[in-house]
C-alpha cells in the first residue's frame, strides 16, 4: 500500500524536473513508468504528452484529472527539490495535482475487483494553454462518463479547507489584440503624419467603457488591457500602436457582447481616424459549470473524509480549461487549501504538502459514491 511519504517523493521529483506546455514528455514518461510499476494499464491514444489510465471493469464511467504542466517563471524558492529546469516552474502547482491523482490510481487499484464500473485517470497536458482538456475529450477517451472529477490547490486557503458551488465557478478567459497602423512623421511636423498615438488614447477610453456602460451592475464581467505599445524615442511619430488584454465573464451571451464591441470599437476608430486597426479576440478556455447533483456530492464527501467546507457565493476570475470536460460531461471542480504565502503563478509559490494527505480520500471516496449508485 502507498504512502504518505510516497506522495511526498513524487510531487518533489515532479517539482524539480518542470516542463512547458506541449513539452511535457519526460512528465508524461514519469507518470507512465510509475503507473505500469503497480499493473495500472494505459490507454493507447493519440497523444504526444499526457495519457489516460483505466482501473476496473463494467459499464459505468467516472474520470479524474489532473493537469501536468508547469509554467514559464523562475523559481525563487530554494529547496533542496527546486527546479532544475532554469527559467521553467510548478508556480501553479500542478505537481501536487500529479502526485496527488497518482495516489487517487494507486489507492483505486489496491480495491479494483471491489469497483463497480471503471475509472479513467487523466494526466492532461497543456492546461495553462487552454486547450488541453478540449484535446484530451476530443481522443473519446472519456466518451460516456457519468462524472468528470477536477480540483485544484488554492493558497490563499488554509490545509482542510474546501470550496465549491454549483454552476459557474471559474470564468472564462478570453484574448485580445488591436493592431494599430498610421503614418509616422517628424514629431515636429504631426501634420504629415497620421499618429496611431492618438487613437491609442481613444481606444483605451472606448474599451474601458465597455463593462461600465453595457452590462447591467448586476452582472459581471472583467475587460483589462494588459500592453500598450507605440514608437521607441520622444520626438518621432510612429507608424504603429499595439494594445493587448483579457476578458473575463462568465455567460456565453456577455461573452459574445464584449467580442462583438470590441470589434466594433476597432472598425469605428480606424473609420474616425483613417487608420487600418486589426482586431483579433482569442477564445480560450470557457467558464467551467458545475453540475448540480455533482457538486451536492462533492459537499457530502468532502465532509465526510474531513474537510472544513465553504460554499462559495460568487465564481472565481481565474481560467481553468477544465471547461473543455464540463462543457461536455457531468463534472464537478473544487478549491482545496494549499497555504501558501505566495499566490499561484508567483516565482515564490511554495504550497504546504500536508495537502496531500486528504485529496486522494476524497477522489476514491468520491468515485466509490458514483460507482455503486443505482
Amino acid at each position: 500500500m502507498q504512502q504518505y511519504e510516497d506522495y511526498i517523493n513524487w510531487r518533489r521529483t515532479f517539482h524539480q524536473f518542470p516542463e512547458l506546455s506541449d513539452a511535457e514528455y519526460e512528465t508524461t514518461k514519469r507518470i507512465r513508468r510509475i503507473l505500469e510499476s503497480f499493473d495500472i494499464k494505459v490507454l493507447d491514444l493519440p497523444l504526444e504528452t499526457g495519457l489516460v489510465a483505466e482501473i476496473g471493469q463494467g459499464d459505468q464511467l467516472v474520470a479524474v484529472r489532473s493537469d501536468i504542466d508547469a509554467l514559464p517563471i523562475n523559481e525563487q524558492v530554494v529547496h533542496e527539490f527546486t527546479s532544475t529546469n532554469e527559467g521553467v516552474m510548478h508556480a501553479c502547482g500542478h505537481d501536487i495535482h500529479m502526485a496527488s491523482v497518482l495516489a487517487v490510481a494507486t489507492r483505486l487499484k489496491e480495491i479494483e475487483s471491489q469497483l463497480n464500473g471503471r475509472v479513467r485517470i487523466i494526466f492532461q497536458p497543456a492546461e495553462e494553454l487552454g486547450y488541453g482538456a478540449v484535446n484530451i475529450a476530443n481522443t473519446g477517451a472519456i466518451e460516456g462518463a457519468k462524472a468528470v472529477l477536477g480540483y485544484h490547490n488554492y493558497p490563499t486557503m488554509d490545509i482542510g479547507e474546501f470550496a465549491v458551488k454549483s454552476g459557474v465557478i471559474t470564468s472564462s478567459v478570453d484574448r485580445f489584440e488591436f493592431k494599430i497602423k498610421g503614418k509616422g512623421a517628424h514629431a515636429a511636423k504631426p501634420e504629415q503624419g497620421n499618429d496611431p498615438v492618438i487613437v491609442l488614447g481613444q481606444l483605451i477610453n472606448s474599451v474601458q467603457s465597455i463593462v461600465s456602460r453595457n452590462l447591467s451592475a448586476f452582472d459581471n464581467a472583467v475587460v483589462t488591457i494588459g500592453e500598450v505599445s507605440s514608437g521607441n524615442t520622444w520626438n518621432v511619430i510612429a507608424d504603429e500602436a499595439y494594445v493587448q488584454g483579457t476578458v473575463r465573464s462568465f455567460d456565453e451571451a456577455k461573452r459574445t457582447m464584449i467580442e462583438e464591441r470590441l470589434k466594433s470599437i476597432g472598425r469605428g476608430l480606424s473609420e474616425a481616424f483613417d487608420v487600418e486597426i486589426e482586431t483579433l479576440y482569442h477564445r480560450l478556455p470557457g467558464a467551467v459549470i458545475n453540475d448540480e447533483k455533482l457538486t451536492n456530492d462533492a459537499i457530502t464527501v468532502a465532509k465526510e473524509v474531513g474537510y472544513e467546507v465553504h460554499v462559495m457565493d460568487l465564481p472565481l476570475t481565474i481560467g481553468e480549461d477544465f471547461s473543455g470536460f464540463s462543457n461536455k460531461y457531468p463534472s464537478v471542480f473544487v478549491f482545496i487549501g494549499s497555504n501558501s504565502e505566495y499566490d499561484l503563478h508567483h516565482p515564490k509559490y511554495d504550497p504546504d504538502e500536508r495537502i496531500l494527505e486528504k485529496v486522494p480520500e476524497y477522489f476514491v471516496t468520491f468515485v466509490q459514491k458514483l460507482l455503486n449508485e443505482a
